[in-house]
Order: structure tokens, then C-alpha cells, then sequence
């Protein structure tokens, strides 16, 4: 009878670990995120794409490269390209003040912009940013359970602090030929492109559960989780929190 009482206790107890879910992501507050705006078409771009394959290898930093269109017209119609990544970059030229975006134009924390080919300016920024207060400070964890993902999110230090829930998936390594354009014949090893761009839900500046479906995260290769404020036309600003999830499904 004893025996059969503690074998019911370890078998409740497996099961309430499976229920409360494993964590995914989130163990680490990252120092910050990188978002490299590039193009295959961009002969200054190849060595900012290798600054950001470094990074990306990094457990502490979140690396993403947006491939942009505006460059196709050179002759080579970038195979990772999409018009959501060109508007993203748009975007930020809007909250920076900038008369014009340039590529390679790395964003670090949605704080401020350097040339992405110059590592140090771009681990510096990171660095810097983290030392002055602008750095992550909202922490993100990420766990699933059953058919979802839970995304948890810290409280906000600021009263008042707003900000979207932000997915973006992305391809984690791809090797890819250029056959024409001002990179003809370089093969250019891309790290985690982006393949898509997607606001999941509202924070409020207060702890906050997000419930995101695992059926959708895990077609993608990588997902980012960013928690990014945003002015009051959705233009994007500061990049509070971040989390990866590393893995979900495979590279396209």
C-alpha cells in the first residue's frame, strides 16, 4: 500500500512539472539587440554581415538582419528582401530624425544607429548603452507549455511605460550565392535573417502574461520576442526587453 502511494505521489509529481511548462528563453537578460539593416545588393555590406554573424553566435546579444529592397534596382533582387523589412528601416529613419537610411545601418536597442561594419562602434554602442541605463530593463521569459508559448514579462521601472509585443522570426544561417550586382560571384554566409514581423499584444508597464499559439513559432527557424515602445504613431523607440527562442523549427 506504501509503495503504491509513493508511486502515484512521482507519478502526480512528473506531471505537474510537465504542466508548469520548461523554459525556453529568458534565463539571461541579454546586454541589448542588434538590427542590421543590409542588402546583397550593397558592396559595403558583406563585412557588416560578418560583424553580425559574430554577434549572433553571442548568448548575450539579440542579432537580427533585415534585408531591404531599395537596392534590387542594382541588378541583384536580394533573395531574403522583403518590403516589411524596408518600411522597419523607414521607420526608425523617422524617430531618428535622419533625411535619408543607408545600408549597412546597424540599430542598437532602437536607441540610437552606427555604421554596421564597424564592430567596434556597434559593441561599443551596446556596451555604452548598457553602462548608461538605456541598456534591456525589462526582464522577458519564455516557456512553454503544452500547444503554447508563455511569454512573461517583468514590471516596468517607469510609471506610465507602454510598449508593443513584438515577433520576429528569422532564418538562422543561410549561405547564398550572388550571381549579379555589385557582389557578383561572392557566396555570403547570412545569419539570422529576418523572415517576418509580427506585434503579438500590448504591455502596460506592469508584470503581463502573453499566450502565443507554439504552432506558429515552431514553423520558424527563431524567434525574437522585443518588448518596444512606441510613439504615438506607432513609430518605433526604445527596445525595453528582449528573449530568443532559439531552435523552434527549421531553417527555410
Amino acid at each position: 500500500m506504501k509503495r503504491n502511494l509513493v508511486t502515484k505521489l512521482a507519478a502526480l509529481a512528473i506531471a505537474s512539472a510537465a504542466l508548469a511548462g520548461q523554459a525556453v528563453a529568458g534565463d539571461k537578460r541579454p546586454l541589448g539587440v542588434v538590427e542590421l539593416f543590409t542588402s546583397q545588393g550593397c558592396s559595403s555590406c558583406p563585412p557588416a554581415d560578418a560583424v553580425l554573424g559574430e554577434l549572433a553566435q553571442r548568448d548575450d546579444v539579440v542579432a537580427l538582419a533585415y534585408h531591404i529592397t531599395y537596392w534590387d534596382y542594382l541588378g541583384w533582387r536580394d533573395t531574403l528582401g522583403s518590403a516589411d523589412n524596408t518600411q522597419r528601416q523607414y521607420d526608425y529613419g523617422k524617430s531618428f530624425g535622419i533625411r535619408s537610411v543607408y545600408t549597412p545601418q546597424a540599430v542598437i536597442n532602437g536607441r540610437v544607429h552606427v555604421n554596421g561594419a564597424d564592430r567596434s562602434s556597434v559593441v561599443g554602442k551596446l556596451r555604452g548603452l548598457a553602462d548608461a541605463g538605456e541598456g534591456l530593463a525589462v526582464d522577458l521569459t519564455v516557456t512553454r507549455v503544452g500547444d503554447s508559448y508563455m511569454i512573461d514579462a517583468g514590471k516596468g521601472s517607469a510609471p506610465h511605460t507602454k510598449a508593443h509585443l513584438v515577433l520576429v522570426y528569422f532564418d538562422t544561417k543561410k549561405p547564398v550565392v550572388i550571381e549579379r550586382g555589385e557582389n557578383t560571384g561572392a557566396t555570403v554566409t547570412y545569419w539570422n535573417a529576418v523572415s517576418a514581423i509580427q506585434a503579438a499584444g500590448m504591455w502596460h508597464g506592469k508584470a503581463q502574461r502573453f499566450e502565443l499559439p507554439a504552432s506558429e513559432i515552431t514553423k520558424k527557424a527563431g524567434c525574437a520576442v522585443l518588448l518596444q515602445s512606441v510613439d504615438q504613431s506607432g513609430l518605433p523607440g526604445a527596445i525595453l526587453g528582449a528573449a530568443v527562442i532559439r531552435g523552434a523549427g527549421p531553417s527555410q
